[in-house]
């Protein structure tokens, strides 16, 4: 897909990848629709765009709410007259597989695959009417090894990498011009290890313990290492180019990660004994 003119709809799009990436395709004359659940980021990421020479609007959005989802889309159509793609990237963390209140579970689910569905319950029936669409999916690595401390979000990424492959499955056999790419980043520099400053109030409390604020220690100082969010921007935007499905940021550890998985099927050792073992010789 081209992306001059086209109106290209982001969730999460106030900050991190999100925003990296709006800005990364406005460069090609996108046209921009930002959702967001904060509304002062969201307004000062709209407000940066513009400044730029972008055509952007941003609309409030929480992923989780279906209707909210296809009122993104209506603002879009309003506003453009259309949508091409939409980048179903909002996304939180929280919780260890071990312990943690199934009401955790439940929120990051409900944004990091709820999310998504409703991403693509909403964009891709109006793709394939006007048989021009692409839908980008934010999963992670962590949808293709587990981690210790990450069970609710290994959970959700897992979910997503699988639908979206589902998907691309599914577009192929209509033979319509949509498409669709699944983007697995390692560490990144955004806030997502500071999640919970979107989680709802009576949730809270389960996170103010030891072991969460380790862990979310931990996660801070391993995404303050990543990559910047402005490089993720550029390999969607290459992606998206060239109807690439898989998005791999850091490459080699992807494939990696995905050989010992094979070895580990295999009689061998877990994926992260293995890295561990390379890494501590």
């Amino acid at each position: 897909m081209e992306l001059q003119g086209k109106t290209t709809v982001i969730t999460g799009g106030a900050s991190g990848i999100g925003l990296a990436t709006a800005k990364q395709f406005a460069k090609h004359g996108a046209k921009l629709v930002l959702g967001d659940i904060e509304d002062g980021p969201l307004r000062a990421a709209v407000d940066g765009l513009r400044a730029d020479g972008a055509e952007v609007i941003g609309v409030h959005c929480d992923v989780t709410s279906e209707s909210d989802v296809e009122g993104l889309r209506d603002e879009a159509l309003r506003a453009f007259g259309a949508a091409h793609l939409i980048f179903n990237n909002a996304g939180v963390a929280g919780g260890s597989t071990i312990g943690t209140p199934k009401k955790i579970w439940d929120w990051v689910m409900s944004v990091n695959l709820d999310g998504v569905v409703n991403g693509m319950n909403t964009f891709i029936p109006l793709f394939l009417e006007q048989n021009e669409g692409y839908v980008v999916n934010t999963a992670s690595e962590a949808g293709l090894v587990g981690v210790a401390g990450m069970g609710p979000y290994n959970a959700s990424k897992f979910a997503v990498v699988g639908i979206t492959e589902s998907l691309f499955h599914e577009l192929a056999n209509t033979g319509k011009n949509v498409h669709c790419s699944v983007l697995c980043p390692n560490f990144v520099k955004t806030r997502i290890y500071e999640s919970d400053r979107n989680m709802p109030k009576e949730l809270v409390g389960f996170t103010e313990n030891r072991e969460a604020n380790e862990i979310r220690e931990i996660g801070k100082a391993l995404v303050n290492a990543g990559i910047d969010a402005a490089d993720v921007g550029v390999f969607v935007e290459q992606a998206v180019l060239q109807n690439k499905f898989w998005i791999l940021t850091h490459e080699h550890s992807a494939l990696r990660i995905t050989e010992l998985r094979l070895e580990w099927m295999r009689g061998g050792q877990s994926p992260m004994a293995s890295l561990f073992e390379a890494n501590n010789p």
